[in-house]
């Protein structure tokens, strides 16, 4: 999932993070409270968001009536009726019920200074797994046995995560992008180049999941601890049973894995799913952190939520991932996959040109008039899930 797919080394989760521990130790993993933690005061997802996710979410915003259609199918076919079986059939959080659990979101909601509050349920009914629903008032589901696994950290890791999904607007746009899937007769209409929207649909989707993990490491303030918490999710086992350097080692061996045929199978394996591995999805994690761009929010040097979006700039910055993504992991694939490597790379490049046509006047793009935006929640019925 990165822009370069560039081989990386972590010679330990702690030197990464710029610890004194050598090589191969654990570290004692102690969990911040969130409320001794700075909120980011108006920050909005535009801040931290994975490019392709932030170049195609500010893009559909502008498509005219769009979000508003696609949100009122969300409400009126899937939020009210999952809202009442949720009411009905789980437990709601609450400061007298699964106090911890409700703390933890309260910590979390208060950092990332989230603009309303949302219902949270455990339901034995979700397996392994948490998602958020909803587009008028969105809520987070978490799975009962997922939450078994998890401690204090984890537990606001996952919720973060989730918080994420809304900041973001992906429950509205993940569904209208399905919509438009579907409706294959109404795309000629928008100009959408129809051969290249599924793979470049489930990047996105992937890239989305990314951009929520960056909102985690922000809601915890330290990457250890949602690495620690994707390991939990991809082992099952609690966070005191797993070895997290062990983790990130596993992690530097799926990046420099030397088999070119391997690497095919693997390209092969993602590019139909919706999420990356939990191994990527650290390396994504670290590199990010790398970047500098974590060191600069907490600095409080970050897009708000009342700064102007321009979509074509956004457009401009998905083209340069979508390009660079695809070319340089057919380079790295070899040369009996160049050709489709070229024919993906010319799709991703129609994509981006699309994206662009979208902004409105007045911000320097080709295409019509800007839509209302809002916020939403997460998935393919109206849910994400983490």
């Amino acid at each position: 999932m990165c822009g370069s797919c560039e081989r990386v080394a972590y010679p330990s989760i702690l030197a990464v993070i710029g610890g004194a521990a050598p090589v191969g130790s654990v570290s004692p993993m102690t969990d911040t409270l969130p409320e001794a933690i700075e909120p980011y005061p108006d920050i909005s997802s535009k801040a931290y968001e994975h490019p392709a996710d932030r170049a195609a979410t500010a893009a559909l915003k502008s498509v005219p009536m769009l979000d508003v259609v696609v949100r009122k199918l969300v409400e009126f076919s899937y939020e009210r009726a999952l809202r009442q079986m949720y009411l009905g059939n789980s437990v709601k959080a609450s400061e007298r019920q699964l106090s911890q659990l409700y703390t933890s979101y309260r910590g979390v909601h208060y950092i990332l200074d989230m603009p309303e509050d949302y219902d949270l349920y455990v339901t034995s009914a979700l397996y392994w797994n948490a998602v958020t629903i909803g587009s008028s008032k969105p809520m987070i589901i978490m799975g009962s046995n997922l939450l078994e696994q998890l401690g204090p950290g984890e537990q606001r890791v996952i919720i973060a995560h989730e918080l994420g999904h809304i900041l973001s607007d992906h429950v509205l746009y993940i569904t209208a992008l399905n919509i438009l899937l579907s409706a294959t007769y109404t795309l000629p209409l928008l100009g959408l180049p129809v051969r290249a929207v599924r793979a470049v649909l489930l990047e996105w989707r992937r890239a989305a999941e990314l951009s929520c993990d960056r909102a985690a490491v922000l809601a915890v303030r330290d990457p250890r601890i949602v690495c620690r918490t994707l390991m939990v999710v991809a082992g099952g086992l609690p966070a005191d049973q797993l070895d997290l350097d062990a983790f990130m080692a596993q992690a530097m061996e799926y990046e420099n894995w030397e088999d070119s045929h391997d690497r095919v199978r693997r390209f092969f394996n993602e590019i139909n799913a919706t999420h990356s591995y939990s191994v990527r999805r650290v390396s994504e994690i670290m590199r990010w952190v790398q970047s500098g761009e974590y060191d600069r929010i907490i600095r409080g040097e970050y897009r708000k939520r009342s700064d102007p979006v321009n979509p074509r700039n956004e457009a401009s910055d998905a083209m340069e991932y979508y390009a660079e993504r695809f070319r340089a992991l057919f380079r790295e694939l070899g040369d009996n996959v160049t050709n489709l490597g070229s024919q993906v790379g010319d799709v991703s490049q129609q994509v981006a040109d699309w994206l662009r046509k979208r902004s409105p006047p007045g911000q320097g793009g080709q295409g019509g008039p800007s839509g209302s935006g809002g916020s939403g929640g997460s998935s393919d019925n109206g849910e994400d899930d983490e």
